[in-house]
């Protein structure tokens, strides 16, 4: 533009009607680029002075600084409001009514398997054993060899056991916590109490009564003079602290090559007999393969699956309720964490 008292007049005139409808601080902005900044009429006339006399350079630069002033003055009033007018927007906006009930997230808790697990456990730790643990994926010789299997049994077979490959790795996923008793056994020297819990494999269907991948709870006691009395009163006094005090146990003869002699050990529950697990006294044969004189000491072993017992606890009929992960189901029973 042409330098003079009008044209500067003009760009002030300009600058302070762009700065007054400026409805946002956005809106500002683009105002102040356009009439504040370094291509602004104003900034450009500024450049100008240099072109003139000093006399001229005086009197323009005098008129440009006061309009400089009056459209400055006028952006930090008009930023004044708008920004008072955003934070009394965002006060009612962004308000918190303190009144309303606050929307509680849950903490999260422990899977019904494992708040029984820990009741079984912490019922045999007060009893004086020792809580044993083992790997999953286990050498074949401590899942079957080692417990008196020998290689023709069935439940040796594809049809029952994950065979790990390469197969001649002989790796398994274990089939139960046996394992764990018998490496406790080759570590540990007489007496030994403990209780194994853990997950085991077995190549069924998931169904209403079964699953591929189940909990167990086996316990395993070797000491002096241990008889099937003792086995028999430890179920008792593990049945009726699971299931309440009018829980009545019974043996019934059986057959497994871990122990001899064996059983099946029933608990009668809500007016009927159930299958609870097996039992028996350790085979004199897995004692000798764990490098302890079956002369000297004895001992017995039992087992439970976790799930079976839960569901009959508390009468839950279909094995997904456990397995599917809904919240729920698990929370129906609380968080378990003490």
């Amino acid at each position: 533009m042409s330098l003079s008292a009008q044209s500067i007049e003009d760009a002030k005139a300009l600058a302070l009607a762009a700065i007054a409808s400026a409805d946002s601080l956005e809106a500002l902005k683009e105002a102040k680029l356009a009439h504040v900044g370094d291509k602004s009429p104003i900034a450009r006339a500024n450049q100008q002075l240099g072109t003139l006399t000093p006399d001229e350079r005086a009197n323009f630069g005098k008129i440009i600084g006061q309009a400089k002033n009056i459209v400055t003055a006028a952006l930090e009033a008009r930023t004044q409001i708008l920004e008072s007018e955003r934070d009394s927007r965002v006060l009612v906006e962004e308000r918190v009514d303190v009144s309303i009930p606050a929307r509680r997230t849950p903490k999260g808790g422990l899977h019904p398997l494992t708040i029984l697990t820990n009741e079984i456990c912490d019922l045999f730790l007060g009893m004086g054993y020792r809580v044993a643990e083992g790997p999953e994926l286990e050498a074949e010789w401590l899942n079957f060899d080692a417990l008196n299997l020998p290689e023709d049994h069935p439940a040796r077979t594809m049809q029952d056991t994950f065979f790990v490959e390469p197969l001649d790795s002989h790796l398994v996923l274990r089939t139960h916590t046996s394992p764990v008793q018998v490496r406790t056994m080759l570590e540990q020297e007489p007496p030994i109490y403990v209780i194994c819990p853990g997950r085991t494999y077995r190549a069924d269907e998931l169904d209403a009564t079964h699953t591929p991948v189940f909990s167990q709870v086996e316990g395993l006691v070797i000491d002096k003079g241990i008889t099937m009395a003792d086995l028999k009163g430890t179920l008792d006094h593990f049945a009726r602290s699971i299931f309440g005090p009018e829980v009545k146990t019974r043996l019934r003869s059986s057959f497994f090559p871990f122990t001899e002699p064996s059983a099946e050990v029933d608990f009668y529950f809500n007016g009927r007999w159930i299958e609870w697990g097996g039992c028996g006294m350790v085979n004199p044969k897995v004692l000798v393969a764990c490098g302890i004189d079956p002369d000297v000491y004895s001992g017995f072993a039992f087992g439970m699956g976790l799930e079976r017992t839960l569901m009959v606890r508390h009468g839950i009929t279909d094995m997904h309720d456990i397995v599917e992960g809904d919240q729920r189901f698990s929370q129906s029973f609380g968080s378990g964490v003490k």
